[in-house]
């Protein structure tokens, strides 16, 4: 019986030792709201978002190839609320825009996520879409009027200038 008794308490210790190293606090940091914030600023300041954009309301026999976008991000920044500014160069089909642009980002949990509706983009049209932000990545839905689609791409930073050597 003792036998049996010393097998089941190591037993109990074995469990009791794992469900303790299961609870302890995790050794990292939190990431803070603010923190978040911060990465996706630096993350989008100085990019280019580089992709591809679908139209797929228009109606047509076959399905359109995906077109070349390309979004040149010199400053993003967070104004007040959810509001950011995103000063852009807009490069699409025959469009070639300068624009500063305040555009709304939500979070979903540690995702941004531009969120806008019927918002007039100036040189561009009136328009709505939800684009999240993914490490390198982004991708959403857009629409315009009557045509709309997807988009996705690449996150691409700029290379740092190169020092002239002496």
């Amino acid at each position: 019986m003792s036998k049996w008794i010393a097998a089941v308490l190591v037993v109990l210790l074995v469990v009791a030792r794992a469900e303790a190293q299961a609870t302890k606090p995790a050794t990292t940091k939190a990431v803070t709201q603010e923190d978040l914030e911060r990465q996706f600023a630096e993350m989008l300041s100085g990019s280019t978002l580089v992709g591809k954009f679908t139209e797929e309301r228009t109606p047509r026999p076959e399905p359109a190839k995906p077109g070349d976008d390309r979004y040149t991000l010199s400053k993003v920044q967070k104004l007040y609320g959810d509001n950011w500014l995103f000063v852009a160069r807009i490069q699409y089909g025959e469009h070639d825009v300068s624009v500063p642009i305040m555009l709304p980002v939500k979070w979903a949990g540690d995702t941004p996520v531009i969120t806008v509706t019927d918002a007039k983009i100036p040189g561009l049209g009136t328009y709505t879409a939800r684009v999240m932000f993914y490490r390198d990545e982004y991708a959403g839905t857009w629409s315009g009027g009557n045509h709309g689609g997807h988009l996705w791409g690449k996150i691409e930073r700029a290379k740092p200038a190169t020092q002239p050597s002496k």
